[in-house]
């Protein structure tokens, strides 16, 4: 356990001296250390490591945080995130505003969606170069996922290459500069006294808003923590987002919540932690395996995301085929594992 925060000379004069120091629970990627200094003030220090992602620089890594820590610090009071208070590149270390964590709350998901939104809002075609663009589904998660329905005896429509094909096209980022989290997270949120706040922003991006907002249906895809969000519940935070998005922009928000939803379902990676992201076919693993993540499975994960699309595509222009093989595949892998369990209850969140 390192109890000593890596404060050098440059850190010294710009933010003070550290008077005591606790190492914090974080991921892999990094260290963190709540730190109180010699004026009293406390601060949070976080250091970019080499572990735990894979394919991922940590000079890169400490780079886009800090880049996207910055662009949600044009937040007017409350704020959306905490603010940088100094940084070190050479030893990939950012100081940061200390949030006080108010703890759990049943009705969490509302305040969530206003500060996504706000998050969101805060860039512009202007920004177009100030983090990466983000990314999405590929030709090679389509084949993965036509690939699965056959494996498991599936018949696919004739209709779902060309639907698909063209789903990536629509979902293409270039033309949205949408401030994105890249893992917004129950966990990665803080109910502080004004507002839910983000932190961990080392997969900030520009895109569109609406991959985020697909969270709530689509189960929290980039989270352990996968949950069901239905009936009143889903609509009112989407109605909470779309409302402080037209209220800070003047415009509804662009795009297709049921293209972003489908763009997550075809995304074998999103059913695997990040470090495992990138190196198998993960879609391809579940007919043989129901691997776990969280208290989750893969194949749990699946049919929920599989239900969702299929609900939202029934009268869809562009996606009926696609909607009518999430709803054939759903019913394979239930029948085929009839002890699958639904995703878990937003009201069920322990943390």
């Amino acid at each position: 356990m390192l109890n000593h925060a890596p404060f050098n000379e440059v850190l010294l004069s710009t933010v003070g001296t550290p008077k005591q120091a606790k190492l914090l629970d974080s991921s892999p990627r990094s260290r963190v250390w709540r730190v109180r200094l010699a004026d009293r003030r406390v601060v949070i220090v976080k250091q970019i490591t080499d572990g735990g992602d894979a394919g991922a620089d940590a000079n890169t890594r400490f780079a886009r945080e800090v880049a996207g820590l910055r662009l949600a610090g044009r937040a007017p009071r409350p704020g959306v995130a905490p603010a940088v208070l100094a940084t070190d590149e050479s030893s990939r270390v950012m100081v940061l505003e200390y949030l006080e964590d108010l703890g759990r709350t049943d009705d969490w998901m509302p305040a969530y969606a206003e500060s996504l939104a706000r998050l969101h809002a805060l860039t512009g075609p202007a920004d177009a170069g100030a983090l990466p663009v983000s990314s999405g589904p590929t030709a090679t998660d389509v084949e993965s996922f036509l690939t699965l329905a056959r494996a498991i005896d599936v018949p696919v429509p004739s209709a779902v290459p060309d639907e698909l094909a063209c789903l990536l096209e629509r979902l293409d980022p270039t033309p949205h500069h949408a401030l994105l989290h890249g893992d917004p997270c129950p966990g990665n949120d803080l109910r502080t006294a004004d507002g839910v706040r983000f932190v961990d922003f080392e997969r900030a991006s520009l895109g569109n808003g609406l991959i985020e907002l697909a969270y709530f249906r689509i189960g929290f895809p980039t989270c352990w923590c996968a949950m069901s969000v239905t009936a009143a519940p889903l609509a009112e935070v989407e109605d909470v987002y779309r409302t402080t998005w037209r209220g800070l922009t003047g415009k509804d928000v662009p795009g297709d919540l049921a293209d972003a939803c489908a763009g997550w379902l075809i995304q074998g990676d999103a059913l695997v932690e990040r470090a495992h992201r990138g190196t198998v076919d993960q879609l391809g693993r579940v007919p043989a395996e129901d691997f776990t993540w969280g208290y989750v499975s893969a194949r749990e994960r699946l049919v929920h995301r599989l239900g969702v699309v299929a609900d939202m595509t029934r009268d869809h222009d562009h996606l009926h085929a696609v909607g009518r093989l999430s709803s054939a595949l759903a019913d394979r892998l239930l029948v085929r594992w009839p002890k699958l369990r639904p995703l878990p209850t937003p009201d069920a969140r322990p943390w």
